[in-house]
């Protein structure tokens, strides 16, 4: 058996949250937990006392937990968690009021600003007055069109203050794309920042709003937040106002919370729209509280005065689960423009400068920062850092190498994989356990997570569906004007009744890790077996001439064909030569059934707004099939690269 690629020292497993965590249920409840496995186990088999001890732990406030915690964890969906509980989201991270840094912001090498904890309550104490005058209460709306910046998470913690329900997008969505998915909620207000920077160019948002505003008549204000110049005209924007005029009335003072039940919505967050008009997934107040602070603490091991950042933008659930670092008394680093500013060394730059502890960003950033040569190993000292996590896409064996080798040696990489439809994380990091080479640590626990074969039989060490067979408390609330639950339950219920199926094709390792192989509905069937589209990624993106690519089954003769699309890099033509090298890498590698069939080469790659390429929009461009909904996509030209492509016609 190889070795694992890191280890945690003797004195940081001593000092980790998780093992006083540990001592806490076997001194408490007799269990006798040794370590995360074991610790796993008891989570999943004493659900109520797991998520009770979650909420003490971690310092949940509000009015419970109650005598109940789940009053039925075989509901799936409807559990009901912490029936008798009542809290408040904001109040839970907006605990501290001194004067260390809450929020540290970077945009790009434009903006660098930085809000104490003190100060980031009396902001929030101004906006959520402002926004109860503007007629904002419990149930009601408040939309983020903004950059990752200081405001949208006080806009944020002053909607959650007043039991309102927050719903962000970012920046760089069209007109149609923002009214696909604020248009659907009805917001009652609007806040956009006047523009954003990216790549070191303005691009404004104010010339997108009057049609944004036209088209939502649910809108009693329009909020502008200046970022890229002063104060911007805002004459032809509806019922818009500046946000010094917004607040100017109101003097801070302490935040008023409104506690309410555990499962009162918080969020809605939007599937991302490819196949159709986006979902409108709704997320509980409690639910999203508890679940976070428990990867926050348990999982990253987040202490207060940490310092915590994941490269996000507003439309991503990462943001979501950055900003609840907040409460565990940790101070949350927010950037937004391109991550590889200063050809790829401005996150770096930020780590050092900030001390960053947690540094989080996703696997397509790290393989991309590869391929231009980048050793952060050697142009930083990174001395803070002590956690790296990656998520949006599956991170190749290779990527644990190169963060080994070349970014930090002593370093907890915690691959994290889950998704909008939880707000968090399915499996994920254990700050006790080691890390080995292409693996997801561990299930998350209190997450049932499991792994069936076709016939819905449980599996370990094969490759199969990745479900969760019993209830948790991040499960949405439900989906927005969905009052018979049956978008919902076709979305996760359809395939097993009862147990959650999330789509991804997995494997639980001899570990109790997990390999993920991409999502379910991508895989590739020629013959009739199914193969995951990261086992071919895995191979293809070790070529240097390689910069990303795309895999696709086509239908062909009554069969499968794969069909796999490069982008190479500038001056690079596909050979011959370099045709046949990835085909026996693959070949050699995995088996001759993953080989494609076409070797294609393409100008870009499409992908949705938070990173992720769109393999099944791809699919269906090829198939002659119209894709509903290309507002989703970053760029959606390039999908006019794989329409009429002569060398899928033989």
């Amino acid at each position: 058996m190889s070795a694992p690629l890191w280890q945690p020292a003797p004195e940081r497993i001593a000092a980790a949250n998780l093992t006083a965590f540990i001592h806490t249920v076997n001194r408490r409840f007799g269990a006798a937990v040794a370590d995360y496995p074991s610790l796993w186990r008891w989570s999943v088999s004493a659900p109520a006392e797991f998520w009770r001890l979650v909420w003490e732990f971690t310092g949940v406030i509000g009015d419970g937990p109650g005598e109940v915690a789940v009053d039925d964890i075989r509901k799936m969906p409807g559990a009901r968690w912490f029936p008798e509980a009542r809290l408040n989201f904001a109040e839970n991270l907006l605990r501290r009021h001194d004067g260390a840094d809450a929020l540290v912001f970077w945009g790009e090498d434009k903006v660098k600003r930085r809000l104490s904890f003190a100060q980031l309550h009396a902001l929030v104490s101004r906006l959520q007055q402002a926004l109860r005058a503007a007629g904002v209460g419990v149930g009601d709306r408040v939309a983020g069109y903004m950059p990752n910046m200081p405001e949208t998470v006080a806009f944020m913690l002053a909607t959650a203050s007043l039991g309102a329900i927050w719903s962000s997008a970012s920046p760089d969505f069209g007109v149609q794309g923002v009214l696909d998915r604020f248009g659907q909620i009805e917001p009652k207000v609007l806040v956009s920042a006047d523009g954003y920077f990216y790549s070191g160019k303005r691009h404004s948002s104010v010339d997108k709003l009057p049609a944004i505003a036209a088209g939502m008549p649910s809108l009693a204000r329009v909020v502008i937040v200046p970022y890229t110049e002063e104060r911007a005209d805002i004459a032809a924007i509806p019922k818009a106002e500046h946000l010094s005029d917004f607040i100017a009335p109101f003097a801070a003072k302490a935040v008023e919370y409104t506690r309410l039940p555990f499962l009162q919505p918080l969020y809605i967050m939007f599937s991302s729209g490819t196949t159709g008009a986006p979902k409108c997934i709704v997320h509980s107040a409690g639910g999203t509280l508890i679940q976070h602070l428990k990867e926050h603490v348990l999982h990253s091991d987040a202490k207060p005065g940490d310092r915590v950042f994941y490269f996000t933008t507003c439309g991503w659930m990462m943001w979501n689960w950055l900003v609840s670092a907040l409460a565990a008394e940790a101070t949350v680093l927010l950037y937004d423009g391109n991550p590889s500013a200063l050809e790829g060394r401005i996150l770096w730059d930020y780590a050092d400068a900030e001390a960053i502890t947690f540094f989080g960003t996703s696997a397509k950033w790290l393989d991309a920062i590869a391929k231009m040569g980048l050793e952060p190993a050697r142009t930083h000292k990174l001395a803070a850092l002590r956690t790296i996590a990656s998520t949006g896409s599956v991170l190749a064996p290779e990527g644990f190498d190169y963060v080994y080798d070349k970014i930090k040696r002593d370093v907890q990489l915690a691959s994290i994989s889950g998704g909008t439809d939880i707000v968090s994380c399915f499996m994920l990091g254990n700050p006790v356990g080691p890390v080995w080479r292409g693996e997801i640590q561990a299930r998350g626990l209190g997450m049932k997570v499991e792994v069936f074969d076709d016939e819905g039989k449980p599996v370990q060490g094969e490759k199969g569906e990745l479900v969760c067979t019993q209830a948790f408390p991040s499960m949405p609330v439900g989906f927005w004007n969905d009052a018979g639950g049956e978008k919902y339950r076709n979305a996760y219920f359809a395939k097993y009744p009862g147990i959650w199926c999330h789509g991804d094709w997995v494997e639980l390792t001899e570990h109790e890790g997990i390999i993920v192989f991409g999502r379910s509905d991508a895989t590739l069937n020629p013959g009739g077996v199914r193969i995951g589209t990261a086992e071919i990624y895995r191979q293809v993106e070790q070529f240097d001439e390689v910069l990303e690519s795309l895999v696709i089954g086509q239908d062909w003769a009554g069969d499968v064909r794969v069909v796999l699309f490069v982008r190479l890099r500038d001056g690079v033509r596909l050979t011959p030569g370099l045709t046949d090298a990835i085909k026996k890498k693959i070949r050699d590698n995995t088996t001759p059934r993953h080989v494609p069939a076409k070797v294609i080469p393409v100008a870009d790659i499409p992908r949705t707004k938070s990173g992720k390429i769109v393999e099944l929009a791809v699919r269906d461009v090829v198939h002659g099939r119209p894709v509903k909904n290309k507002e989703a996509l970053a760029n959606p030209e390039a999908l006019e690269l794989y329409s009429g492509v002569p060398d899928l016609q033989a």
